[in-house]
């Protein structure tokens, strides 16, 4: 059975997911970077394609919060998405 912070943080995923709410860029990043390290932990992957700033811009937000365990993530995500979205 999943733990509830398991299932707040789906719970989560589904609403950024759904919504059509035009959010700045780095609430974006944050959320990006959150859900990375929620779901993958330090396992950074990096696509090597010339000039992908965007895709810089997201490896850099993830490393920044790479201190954060799987769990503090989930729950910052959590934070991200009630403050951010659902609200």
């Amino acid at each position: 059975m999943k733990d509830t912070l398991e299932i707040e943080f789906q719970q989560a995923y589904a609403i950024a997911n759904a919504s059509s709410k035009k959010q700045p860029a780095d609430v974006m990043l944050q959320l990006y970077a959150c859900y990375k390290q929620a779901t993958r932990g330090n396992n950074f992957v990096v696509y090597n394609q010339e000039n992908d700033v965007r895709s810089a811009f997201k490896l850099n937000a993830w490393m920044q919060i790479s201190n954060l365990s799987i769990d503090e993530a989930k729950k910052m995500y959590i934070r991200l998405v009630n403050e951010h979205i659902a609200s």
